[in-house]
């Protein structure tokens, strides 16, 4: 497989993965709680990052508000510091899609060292993304408002699908780059025959 071939199947990985980001916040849940009343009628939490569903109610509201905050800050700053390392996650993301775009329109040479760029940039978005799902997974298994019952989510999953697909980009790029040999290396045995033809006549003459 060449380089390119190598980069355009990170690439396609790659935006799956993205895809996966960007769902993982648009979706609010990441924590739900599902049960039932005693009449038999299903109820439904699920907490977003920026949103909170109950089917009680049958809405969406603005998740953490004041009076969420009131009660424990120190949640209110950790849930919005997940909101934020994802959003920067996606702006990363955006990066990273500029630099393939430029490894794959580039030559040689961009091919050759532009993995250096990429997985550090897949790497750093992996380590962000990995931040926000472990912070999410300590306030699910030590804040009280998370009692059994509630279990993590599709945007959680999503989260922790994502950030390994993009680790393990970066290890197979970093790979395929180290043990693939230089394009055009194969252009260096023609010219050494060309050259050993050259010599074969004149040692004939002498």
């Amino acid at each position: 497989m060449t380089r390119r071939g190598v980069y355009l199947g990170a690439l396609v990985a790659f935006l799956a993965a993205c895809a996966m980001t960007l769902t993982s916040i648009i979706i609010p849940r990441w924590i739900s709680w599902n049960s039932e009343t005693l009449s038999g009628r299903p109820i439904h939490y699920t907490y977003g990052l920026h949103r909170y569903y109950s089917s009680l109610t049958d809405d969406y509201e603005y998740f953490p508000q004041t009076r969420d905050c009131h009660q424990d800050r120190h949640f209110c700053s950790m849930w919005r510091s997940v909101g934020f390392l994802m959003s920067f996650a996606v702006v990363i993301e955006g990066m990273t899609l500029v630099a393939f775009i430029v490894v794959l329109a580039g030559g040689k040479q961009k091919r050759e060292q532009g993995w250096k760029v990429i997985c550090g940039l897949l790497v750093l978005v992996a380590l962000v993304q990995c931040a926000g799902m472990a912070i999410i997974a300590f306030l699910y298994e030590n804040d009280d408002r998370f009692f059994p019952g509630w279990r993590l989510d599709e945007s959680w999953i999503l989260c922790t699908i994502s950030w390994s697909v993009e680790l393990l980009l970066a290890a197979g790029i970093a790979a395929t780059a180290l043990l693939l040999p230089s394009e055009g290396g194969y252009e260096l045995i023609p010219d050494t025959e060309r050259e050993e033809e050259e010599h074969q006549p004149m040692s004939g003459a002498n």
